[in-house]
């Protein structure tokens, strides 16, 4: 199948090079885009010159950085233009392996979206400091307590999509910018009908460069994912009283 890794970027100049040579490597039939939002150290034209010398990577240049939701649903767009069958995002700081995509790969034969587990069985996370870890691991627990999904790892980054699911999404419609747009997605794959595969990988801290993790970022999440988990149980209560009406009729 046709695959496209998509990778954004804002003052990457240092890891990219090293991401793309891993992506490259490690699945040489996928094609890569880089979605570059403007980033002032040269991020975006390290980027050309890459692409210049393979045919193989490609460039999308943001005026500006508008935040990382809206970074992928400009890469989707240009995916599902250009006919790809499946779409991946990764990051380009090394946090993901790019030694592990063949594996989110070889599951989507059985799902529509397949995501990068560190919390399921055999995944695991190396030099990632206790307060990311507490976070991570609690910001999914209340995802799945006011979503009512199963996801264990909702909030990851690394994941593979079927184009066709990821056409039949209103993707005009995600307005999450930060880390929750992750949980957007994969809230809006389950509602569609969509299957949903976890498979476990090994998330390492990046060793260049500084984390976009942010308070704005966080609190973004959190009151998103609560509006939605209480619009979520409100339609389930509904839902429980009028069965219960019916059935007393």
């Amino acid at each position: 199948m046709r695959t496209v890794v998509i990778i954004p970027t804002y003052n990457e100049r240092d890891a990219l090079p090293v991401t793309l040579a891993r992506v490259r490597a490690a699945v040489p039939d996928a094609d890569v885009l880089v979605v570059d939002d403007g980033s002032p150290d040269g991020t975006g034209q390290l980027a050309d010159r890459a692409a210049a010398d393979d045919a193989g990577v490609h460039v999308l240049h943001r005026a500006s950085k508008l935040g990382l939701g809206q970074a992928y649903v400009a890469g989707f767009t240009w995916a599902l233009a250009r006919g790809y069958e499946v779409v991946v995002e990764m990051d380009a700081d090394g946090s993901h392996r790019a030694e592990d995509l063949p594996r989110l790969l070889a599951a989507l034969p059985d799902a529509d979206l397949v995501l990068g587990s560190r919390w399921v069985p055999g995944g695991r996370v190396v030099n990632w400091p206790t307060h990311r870890q507490l976070l991570s691991r609690g910001g999914n627990t209340y995802t799945r307590l006011m979503l009512g999904f199963p996801l264990r790892d909702a909030t990851g980054g690394f994941r593979a999509y079927r184009a066709p699911l990821l056409a039949s999404l209103d993707l005009g419609a995600v307005a999450s910018h930060g880390y929750c747009f992750q949980v957007d997605m994969a809230w809006r794959v389950l509602r569609a009908g969509g299957r949903v595969v976890e498979v476990p990988i090994t998330f390492v801290e990046r060793e260049q460069g500084t984390s976009k993790m942010s308070r704005e970022i966080v609190v973004e999440a959190l009151v998103r994912i609560t509006s939605w988990g209480v619009a979520f149980h409100a339609r389930q209560t509904a839902d429980a009283v009028r069965r219960l009406l019916g059935r007393a009729r």
